[in-house]
């Protein structure tokens, strides 16, 4: 009987314990879920601001003018070679095989935080899945 008793109080104990981990991750996992809500909610301010008029607010572009920003490599590519093209701008650039005539002015007067969030929200919008980018990678391209 006492054998019992002690299995039941383990038992309930770790229970008690794996319950805490799985609340303690939930929550951790809201607050990373909120923080890229509110980056992406930040960037669509910002691309409404400064990148709609060419690449559309359905991010379809304007072909051949400016490039689609839906399922390109350059928004689904290295983040290290996207950053870039916000900061230097680009011109007569092929994209996945199709040339884009328009140029696209340097945006390098936007805060770390705004291109971080302004491609988050394009990296996670127009049937686009992908990881965020933080206002320290854009730093660091920033400072290359």
């Amino acid at each position: 009987m006492r054998r019992l008793i002690v299995a039941i109080l383990f038992l309930s104990v770790f229970i008690n314990a794996c319950t805490k981990k799985e609340k303690s991750a939930s929550t951790e996992n809201d607050s990373v879920d909120a923080t890229v809500s509110e980056s992406i909610a930040r960037g669509q301010i910002v691309y409404k601001q400064y990148c709609i008029a060419c690449h559309m607010a359905d991010g379809l572009g304007a072909p051949p003018m400016n490039p689609p920003l839906s399922g390109t490599s350059f928004i689904k590519g290295d983040k290290n070679l996207l950053i870039p093209v916000i900061l230097k701008g680009m011109t007569g650039q092929s994209i996945d095989g199709q040339k884009y005539h328009n140029v696209m002015p340097p945006l390098d007067f936007l805060t770390d935080e705004q291109i971080a969030d302004v491609l988050t929200y394009v990296r996670n919008s127009f049937g686009n899945k992908e990881d965020v980018i933080t206002s320290e990678q854009v730093s660091v391209v920033r400072g290359k």
